[in-house]
């Protein structure tokens, strides 16, 4: 019995070992079968991949029969999902195709431009709707129609140009031709063409200069600067033999033509025989053409001080030492006035225009005339204006405690946003405000932090040029004010900037707000930047040579080119122009709101 359950177990054995082998051969069929049907390869990521290992059978026949063999049926089934996809799509190809179809019946031109001339142009832009050309305006229609290309007859005539004589032209039938035949002679307007002319000759001037300095050499084209406030600097050629010895008192810049300046020169030291004899002299300059003045003005006594016309740079008017009002008309003819020949040059030396000495009345000045200010009268529309002047003894618009210490006027300025209102300087540090109509206004009085009365000369006022109601005020003890017109005293004020050195000359910077420039007695040129700096100037300049007179400021605040120059008039007589470094000149965005704020946390 045990036996035949050996056998038993053995047979069962064998035929469990035969079925399985049969299942795994199957296996490897179907596989074979399903690696033929692959005719792309595995992708590069799977034969990457490190081959993970098959979970070995307990059986070791089943191990030996898989030994080597790989099987990835996630792969297999998305091939199958793909395959699936790309056969429906080309399905719906085949489906769509023959239902699509491109139409070639439509075309259209890109662009049109079909030939066009002037009467179809004019037709085009100016005619109307159901009309037509019915005649055409040429000769050969000429049936009942008037047409406008009829036969002009013409005369043939000599001319002569220029004429020598009372005939300068005629013909062969001149004498023939009677009144009514002749053509009539076409009116002129000299005025016009003088005008013209002298513009003309100006820009010619201009160019012939500038070819003439480019053809010197270049040490003498190009001059370096010796100032560390400045990028370049050139001169205006005083050296000429009217103005030996003769000192400069005024320098003015046109408001309109920025590139015209006016220089006051005093009495020369030495009396000279002739035309020029104890004259003082004004030239007028054009800053293009620095070699020589434009024009010479001469005066009978000392100019003081001086300016242009505020609409257009055509008349030049002057305050003199014995108190008389001067005026020039720069377009007037220069044969009206005196000419001379010094060194091979033909000069005209132009008297005034017009004068208030030996008008005896109460208007007339008595005493030097200290400053001229042209004022602007905004409700005139043919840009009329006024001239205001200033004498050194006329002490008005202070009340009676004021005015008990006879305090005296130096300098005036007229506000440029309302010129009714103005304000002037006096010896007791104070500043007058007024009207030109005797408004009443609030304040009537300027005065500094401190509350007592000194000794104090206003030597120089400066109104802020950005539309702001501020004010600049220079004084002989070296300080400085920074006033508003509603307030009685300062927003800001600086006492020791300069040491106790008198100020000469104060500007604002034309081109930017929060900049002013400073001139004191000892020839110290101070840069103020209230962005950067508001205690202290943030550039000195010492001038090495030799004494300055007087400075003023040019520059073009409606082009943003970052050119701000300061003219100074030396002792001498010389005139040099220093442009300014760019950082002192060039606008920063919202600067005037800025500088405001900061006006308004100081005060």
């Amino acid at each position: 019995d045990k036996n035949s359950e050996v056998e038993d177990a053995e047979e069962n054995l064998r035929e469990v070992q035969s079925s399985r082998t049969s299942e795994i051969e199957e296996i490897q069929r179907a596989i074979i079968e399903e690696n033929d049907r692959i005719f792309n390869p595995l992708p590069k990521k799977l034969e990457n991949e490190k081959k993970e290992p098959v979970m070995e059978r307990q059986d070791s026949s089943v191990r030996s029969s898989f030994c080597g063999i790989f099987m990835d049926f996630q792969m297999a089934n998305q091939r199958q999902s793909s395959r699936s996809l790309a056969s429906k799509q080309k399905k719906r190809t085949s489906e769509l195709l023959p239902l699509i179809d491109l139409d070639f019946s439509v075309s259209f031109s890109l662009l049109d431009l079909p030939p066009v001339n002037e009467y179809d142009m004019y037709i085009r832009n100016f005619g109307k709707m159901n009309t037509k050309q019915a005649y055409v305006q040429c000769n050969e229609d000429n049936l009942d129609r008037d047409i406008q290309t009829e036969e002009v007859e013409t005369l043939e005539k000599w001319t002569q140009h220029p004429g020598e004589s009372a005939l300068v032209s005629g013909g062969e039938e001149h004498f023939n031709l009677t009144h009514s035949e002749m053509t009539p002679t076409p009116k002129m307007d000299s005025q016009r063409l003088a005008n013209f002319l002298r513009s003309a000759c100006q820009v010619i001037a201009v160019l012939l200069e500038e070819d003439q300095v480019a053809t010197q050499p270049r040490k003498l084209r190009s001059r370096q600067t010796s100032l560390s406030i400045s990028d370049s600097c050139f001169q205006l050629n005083t050296n000429q033999p009217f103005l030996h010895g003769q000192k400069i008192s005024c320098l003015y810049v046109s408001q309109v033509q920025r590139q015209t300046l006016l220089s006051a020169h005093g009495l020369p030291e030495k009396a000279d025989v002739g035309l020029l004899s104890r004259k003082s002299l004004i030239c007028v300059w054009n800053i293009w053409q620095p070699s020589s003045p434009q024009k010479v003005l001469t005066c009978g006594s000392e100019v003081m001080c001086c300016c242009f016309s505020p609409s257009k740079a055509t008349l030049v008017f002057a305050g003199t030492a014995d108190g008389s009002l001067l005026v020039w008309d720069l377009r007037e003819d220069s044969r009206m006035h005196p000419c001379m020949m010094i060194s091979e040059t033909e000069w005209t030396f132009r008297v005034p225009t017009f004068s208030t000495d030996g008008i005896l009345n109460s208007v007339n000045h008595t005493s030097p005339i200290l400053a001229v200010e042209p004022v602007s009268t905004s409700l005139s529309s043919d840009h009329s204006y006024g001239l205001s002047s200033l004498s050194y003894q006329e002490g008005i618009l202070f009340p009676k405690d004021i005015s008990q210490r006879m305090p005296q006027t130096l300098t005036i300025k007229f506000l440029s946003s309302n010129p009714n209102h103005f304000i002037v300087g006096t010896n007791i540090g104070l500043v007058g405000h007024g009207t030109r109509h005797d408004l009443k206004v609030v304040p009537k009085l300027f005065r500094p932090q401190e509350s007592r009365l000194r000794s104090i000369s206003i030597t120089a006022i400066d109104f802020f040029p950005f539309g702001k109601p501020l004010f600049l005020v220079g004084c002989s003890d070296g300080s400085i004010r920074l006033h508003q017109m509603t307030s009685e005293h300062p927003l800001m004020q600086w006492n020791g900037s300069t040491k106790g050195q008198p100020i000469i000359a104060l500007q604002w910077a034309l081109t930017r707000p929060a900049v002013f420039f400073v001139l004191d007695a000892s020839s110290n040129i101070y840069i103020w930047d209230l962005l950067e700096n508001d205690l202290f100037p943030v550039a000195k300049q010492t001038m090495p040579s030799e004494r300055l007179v007087t400075m003023t400021l040019l520059g073009e605040p409606e082009k943003a080119n970052g050119l701000l120059g300061i003219v100074l008039a030396k002792e001498s007589g010389q005139i040099d122009i220093q442009y300014v470094k760019k950082k002192w000149a060039l606008p920063r965005p919202e600067e005037s709101e800025k500088l405001y704020s900061i006006l308004l946390q100081s005060f």
